[in-house]
């Protein structure tokens, strides 16, 4: 076989020559590009995702070929082959055209679904063109591996035989790719996208003002600088309820909510942040309160803006929030690149916590819960480990957004009860983990909360938490059964294209409006952590009551919303 590939020659013309598996299938996977996923998607994303999609139909159409001829399997004459590429190209084109026109309707129907305004067209002539394109460079950059492939492979038969030599001359070329691929382009976006959030973290703003008061964070008693902490981490500190507007949204005396958040120019490391962290906290006598919240930030250090004021409301503002920040990038980007940033700092933060509050007395410490959203959640589940707290567990977490990759989240969506589906699961009978969305059910809860609890908050049209690298060759276990309510009917599983759409939708996730996709309201907020926290005064009546008050508050404020979002949720932290 190696004998064989070492011979194939790469067609010279600078279009692809058509073949008819590498003509269907690219077709194929052109048009199921343009089928509805997870999220909406603008005229510019669709048209590189068709372009990749169609590229891969193609060359796994190659490929089919090469093997066909390579078993010498029968072929059809000459002539016979010509006219079936004709009369293919015709029906590739129309099948083609037809699914564009067909692709605004596919998108204003997921529109529908998140409420989102229709579109008159999504520009299939831009598509088409910028498909094409796409689809050009990608077979023009496999075209130059290949020769590379060959060129190596000639230089070392002078001194390799001809398989040995092709099967390391292919062996190189792809460490060369890989190496560029990963080591220089993917290590330079980091390194450009990590400066250009490191300059919007230094920015000033006028809604974060220093406060003045002697229990806040950057203030003129405390241990941090203002200017240390960062532009999210000053959004936070800043940022309301406080006590009076508590107790004019609840109607119930209320304390002032005490926050803490330690930036990355706070202290030279995670574990030199962490004794900050605790120290500050001490400061403000914050292991006095009734609930302590360990919360992870995003990428980029973003607390979530609904997620803190939830937490507060729902408390009366008796609770104390710490927050350490471990990188300036966006999450999604982390993701994809380096899924373990961020964890170091998580435990560090997370043990100097813990060891000064397992020291407290149990009937006077406060209680102590984990949270994070999108990263956040993911480095929150990572910051300990079973044997540390298994003597003297904390009482539980509300993670938000969990990624695909998060362990627990994964375990536990596997193991669910059967008959459950994978958006909305549940597990054994919800003592210890449950799970909600934006109905804000949690499905056969059969017993009440134990002293330990986990509950994940997640959207079925979230791709950070549904996305699936297994995709490729595999339906999503969350695609079979009955459909989420904000999930399109039309969004069909088909292998590799799948894949591409869900790396698509987790990059944009932040598209649709508040309450789809990687933007979680304020009011799931405050039902998850009403239920987490389970107190009795927090009826349904009253959670409608705050989120009404809240949400006339925030429509009083004109761009209330996408300063909440510092920057947008770093392109895909909610």
């Amino acid at each position: 076989m190696i004998q064989r590939l070492a011979k194939l020659r790469v067609p010279a013309p600078l279009l692809p020559h058509p073949r008819l598996p590498a003509m269907f299938l690219g077709t194929v996977f052109f048009i199921a590009s343009l089928t509805p996923s997870l999220v909406p998607r603008e005229t510019l994303v669709q048209a590189v995702l068709s372009g990749v999609s169609l590229a891969a139909g193609y060359a796994i159409g190659i490929m089919l070929a090469a093997l066909w001829h390579r078993l010498e399997f029968p072929h059809l004459p000459e002539r016979a082959q010509i006219r079936l590429r004709i009369a293919m190209g015709a029906i590739c084109v129309l099948a083609g055209a037809v699914a564009l026109w067909q692709a605004s309707e596919w998108q204003n129907g997921l529109r529908a679904l998140m409420e989102m305004p229709p579109v008159e067209t999504v520009r299939p002539l831009t598509i088409a063109a910028v498909s094409a394109l796409v689809f050009l460079l990608l077979v023009w950059g496999a075209r130059l591996s290949w020769f590379l492939v060959q060129k190596l492979a000639a230089m070392l038969s002078r001194v390799l035989p001809g398989p040995q030599a092709f099967l390391v001359a292919l062996t190189l070329t792809a460490l060369l790719f890989w190496n560029i691929g990963n080591g220089v382009l993917v290590r330079s976006a980091f390194t450009t996208a990590d400066r250009i959030y490191a300059g919007l973290d230094r920015a000033f703003e006028e809604t974060s003002p220093r406060p003045e008061g002697p229990l806040k964070t950057g203030g003129p008693d405390s241990i941090l600088n203002w200017e240390d902490l960062g532009r999210t981490g000053r959004a936070m500190i800043a940022a309301g309820p406080d006590q009076a507007a508590i107790e004019a949204a609840t109607g119930s005396p209320a304390l002032e909510p005490l926050r803490v958040y330690v930036g990355l120019n706070s202290a030279p490391d995670p574990t030199a942040r962490a004794r900050l962290a605790l120290l500050e906290l001490q400061r403000i006598n914050a292991f006095e309160r009734s609930t302590l919240v360990i919360a992870t930030p995003t990428g980029t250090g973003t607390v979530n803006r609904f997620g803190q004021q939830a937490l507060e409301y729902v408390l009366h503002g008796d609770v104390a929030t710490v927050s350490v920040q471990y990188s300036y990038v966006a999450s999604w980007i982390s993701l994809l690149t380096d899924p373990g940033y961020g964890v170091e700092t998580a435990r560090a933060v997370f043990s100097a916590i813990y060891e000064h509050w397992r020291s407290l007395p149990e009937d006077t410490r406060p209680a102590l819960y984990l949270n994070g959203l999108s990263l956040g959640a993911l480095n929150s589940e990572l910051s300990h480990d079973l044997y540390q707290v298994v003597g003297d567990p904390f009482d539980g977490a509300l993670w938000v957004g969990p990624p695909f990759n998060s362990p627990t989240w994964s375990e536990v969506t596997h193991n669910r009860n059967p008959g459950t589906p994978a958006w909305r699961p549940s597990y054994r009978d919800g003592r210890a983990v449950r799970f909600m969305n934006q109905s804000g059910e949690t499905p056969d809860a059969r017993a009440p909360w134990g002293s330990f609890r986990i509950l994940y908050l997640q959207y079925p049209s979230d791709a950070v938490t549904f996305f699936d690298p297994r995709a490729v060759w595999r339906r999503p276990a969350w695609m079979s059964g009955p459909r989420a309510p904000d999930v399109s009917p039309d969004f069909r599983w088909l292998p590799v294209v799948t894949s591409l759409q869900l790396a698509k939708d987790m990059m944009t996730a932040i598209k649709p409006p508040r309450g789809y996709g990687h933007r979680y309201s304020f009011d799931s907020f405050v039902r998850a952590w009403a239920m987490i926290l389970d107190h009795a005064d927090w009826t349904p009546e009253a959670i409608d009551a705050l989120v009404a008050h809240v949400e006339a508050l925030d429509a009083e404020e004109p761009g209330a919303d996408e300063l909440a979002d510092a920057p947008r949720e770093d392109a895909s932290d909610s």
